[in-house]
């Protein structure tokens, strides 16, 4: 029984829920174990998508002034933004414990 809780215990520190905005159980993890350069690679990809997509938002004149447009919008950016901001709380994690 002891290796069991061992075993979850080493999961449980490797596999990290991202931050859910939808649900208290995670669905989705990220492994901590992954390339430092892979984790970054992640992040950067969800924060400059998440950039780009506020940037065409703020540009295009129609669509700044339809609220309902831009409300949908808020959430899925909302989530790829926090998502790239978890991951980048995991490299920051793993840069410190190198040093």
């Amino acid at each position: 029984m002891a290796f069991i809780t061992q075993v979850e215990s080493l999961r449980m520190n490797r596999y990290i829920p991202l931050t859910g905005l939808d649900s208290n159980v995670p669905a989705l993890l990220i492994d901590a174990q992954a390339p430092i350069h892979v984790l970054h690679d992640a992040a950067v990809y969800r924060i400059r998508t998440v950039t780009e997509a506020l940037e065409s938002l703020v540009c295009d004149e129609g669509m700044s002034e339809d609220v309902y447009l831009i409300d949908s919008w808020v959430k899925p950016l909302a989530t790829q933004l926090r998502d790239g901001c978890d991951l980048l709380d995991v490299v920051n994690r793993k840069l410190n414990s190198e040093s």
